[in-house]
């Protein structure tokens, strides 16, 4: 089986890199060996931070929507329990993150680098939550992470469903730091080391109480809003729809 991540070490900080194909789609298989992946670093005592990048020119540009018009329409409620479980995972993960935003993060992969406490972003990259232009529904996982980093933004982002520029993203709170493409994953690891100096106990337990209302709206509204999603997901016109627009990129 090919790979969908690698694992590199750089001192203290573990650099994890989406490597799923030509723009590191996300599905059901690369959800669930990030989320292995994270759980793996979060008992390596060596390991005092992550760093989360995209392989090529790409960080990712989310759900892989060719998987679910051409797989079994169950698919789409495996495909939303692996979101629910990756996202909750990497913003729940104990130990500092930094997502290094290469290139262009696109709907499911904005959404993963939402999730990192810290966003360092490419000049010249592009990042949005764009599920609403191909109509279809967020996760409860995926709207709590972005409100969590944009705050009153949220809604403009959601609803305009567009792609930001490096210096928009960072007016909104989804990105901290933009850099010239060939520091940033150089910068990225530093800002993860310092994070990582902070004892894990106490970065923790910030961590834990900073986004315990997310959590608790997480795992509250889970049972409904993403039933409800995965149905619409999964629905004939739904795929229909995802299947033109598909064909109409010639993909």
């Amino acid at each position: 089986m090919e790979a969908v991540l690698e694992v590199t070490h750089r001192g203290p900080v573990a650099v994890v890199t989406l490597c799923r194909g030509k723009v590191n789609a996300i599905d059901v298989e690369l959800a669930q060996e990030l989320a292995a992946t994270l759980e793996r670093l979060e008992d390596d005592d060596a390991v005092r931070a992550v760093v989360l990048t995209g392989a090529g020119k790409v960080f990712s540009a989310g759900v892989d929507l060719r998987r679910v018009v051409d797989d079994d329409p169950a698919y789409a409620g495996r495909l939303i329990d692996g979101l629910r479980s990756v996202l909750e995972t990497v913003f729940r993960f104990p130990k500092p993150t930094v997502a290094a935003v290469n290139g262009a993060a696109v709907a499911g992969g904005c959404i993963v680098a939402c999730a990192c406490d810290r966003r360092l972003m490419a000049a010249g990259a592009r990042i949005g939550a764009t599920e609403l232009v191909v109509g279809v529904p967020f996760p409860v996982s995926a709207i709590e992470i972005l409100r969590h980093a944009c705050g009153a933004r949220t809604e403009d982002v959601v609803f305009t469903a567009r792609l930001l520029d490096a210096d928009e993203a960072a007016s909104v709170g989804m990105v901290h730091e933009v850099l010239e493409p060939p520091v940033l994953l150089e910068r990225a690891t530093a800002v993860a080391a310092t994070l990582g100096q902070v004892p894990l106990a106490a970065y923790r337990l910030a961590k834990e109480q900073l986004r315990r209302p997310a959590v608790e709206r997480m795992h509250h509204d889970a049972g409904t809003v993403d039933e409800a999603a995965a149905s619409e997901w999964g629905a004939a016109a739904t795929r229909q729809r995802l299947r033109d627009q598909l064909e109409r990129l010639g993909r």
